[in-house]
């Protein structure tokens, strides 16, 4: 009897749907606390703190019709057999538009057509309620409505460019590539990774935000002299307009080898009070450079591509997997996506680990902006982002620890605090 893998991925997507939902519910409750936690106490002003419950509120019951939604359309699309359905449509049109329906790419890139068709149309009305109501009802959003739909437009026109020739080369792989197939596979995507941070920031990125240098300034002297100091390869030092869009705040760098960029967003540099605060805040972005976060991060996702591309090679040729799905052939699209399905819970498993591993990483990084003298300016600035952006104060421990890469405010602070008292002790 063959195994049921889809009543099996089925009855996962429910479970863990069930118990997200128990840890949306924890967190909801801690977010309707009407006090803040004590630590932040005489450091968050109570008209932000309420003005931050109301919005993490907000955002917490769309959360739960969004999550409900798409629950119900995954569930429904695999237990009614609309992936197989969908494929033969797809099929079907290429033979009506003249075109080869045997050629397994062009059946694909018709069938990733519809697929993206549908997505936008699903994904569009939920987007626009965060951005255009909940976004735009706590101050955030400052897009019009003109540009939401041209940032759309051009997405859609960069997938339609960039996707058939990833998908076909993918294709090509899996048809040629044999015994070592997950090699050649994994070596594809390294290598697109690789020209995808080079190119983004350089071609993709300029077509949605507008980048340009930092002004001469005393700003720019710090940031200069601080990178200088940390021997890290500064090339550029850009502000990119992030307040056409929404008045959150951040600020990243990227690049390879000697080559490195920083970016700042002009909404950090507003809301920060001085220019040590945003200074406090490069200096812990250079803290993960300095301590090989970022490429222990890579090398950490290069491996776990190398694991999901082997995996994939063991059940590719299953005949039962994709008859549980519905399938009487054995596509090469459909075998991935079938097989993502197949590894949900170890996927979850892995977040899980990456997660607790990304949160070391930012105890270290405030560590090391710490050493560099920025203690009471990170702690300022650490203040300064959560109640610009309206971050959770209050937060459920399950629920943080399960989904939050970043520690929550009262723990980062904390844990400076706790430096400064062992340093005196």
């Amino acid at each position: 009897m063959a195994f049921p893998y889809l009543e099996a991925v089925l009855g996962f997507m429910i479970f863990m749907y069930l118990f997200e939902t128990y840890l949306d519910i924890r967190q909801h409750a801690a977010l309707k606390l009407p006090n803040l936690p004590k630590p932040l106490e005489g450091v968050i002003s109570r008209e932000k703190f309420e003005k931050a419950r109301a919005y993490s509120i907000d955002k917490s019951y769309f959360h739960f019709i969004h999550e409900a939604v798409t629950i119900l359309m995954d569930t429904a699309i695999l237990y009614f057999g609309l992936l197989p359905w969908f494929w033969k449509l797809s099929g079907n049109l290429v033979a009506y538009l003249g075109l080869d329906a045997e050629n397994e790419i062009i059946h694909t890139l018709s069938f990733l057509a519809g697929v993206m068709i549908w997505s936008q149309i699903t994904d569009l009305p939920f987007s626009l309620y965060s951005t255009f109501v909940i976004e735009a009802r706590h101050g955030f959003n400052k897009q019009t409505i003109w540009l939401f739909f041209r940032d759309m437009f051009k997405g859609i026109c960069l997938s339609i460019l960039l996707g058939p020739p990833i998908v076909s080369a993918i294709i090509f792989i899996v048809q040629k590539g044999g015994p070592y197939l997950a090699i050649y596979l994994w070596a594809f995507m390294f290598v697109l990774s690789l020209v995808m941070m080079t190119l983004y920031p350089i071609l993709i990125a300029p077509l949605f935000n507008k980048f340009t240098p930092l002004p001469d300034g005393e700003l720019r002297k710090k940031i200069e002299k601080l990178a200088a100091s940390l021997k890290f390869p500064l090339k550029k030092l850009f502000v990119v307009d992030g307040s056409t869009r929404s008045s959150h705040s951040n600020a990243y760098m990227y690049g390879f080898f000697n080559n490195k960029r920083i970016v700042l967003y002009d909404t950090l540099i507003q809301q920060c009070k001085n220019e040590e605060e945003v200074v406090a805040v490069i200096a812990h972005e250079l803290g993960h450079w300095k301590l090989n976060h970022t490429m222990y991060s890579f090398i950490a996702i290069q491996i776990l591509t190398f694991l999901q591309f082997g995996g994939y090679t063991l059940v590719r040729n299953s005949k039962d997997l994709f008859e549980s799905f519905g399938f009487d052939s054995q596509p090469i699209l459909i075998g991935l996506i079938i097989f993502q399905h197949t590894v949900i819970p170890l996927q979850h498993l892995v977040n899980f680990g990456l997660n607790l591993v990304s949160r070391a990483f930012e105890f270290q990084a405030d560590a090391f902006a710490k050493k560099l003298g920025y203690a009471k300016a990170l702690r300022a600035g650490l203040i300064k982002l959560q109640e610009e952006n309206l971050s959770a104060m209050n937060t459920d421990p399950w629920y943080s620890a399960y989904h939050y890469s970043h520690p929550p405010l009262v723990e980062r602070l904390s844990a400076i605090e706790e430096a400064d008292s062992k340093k005196e002790n």
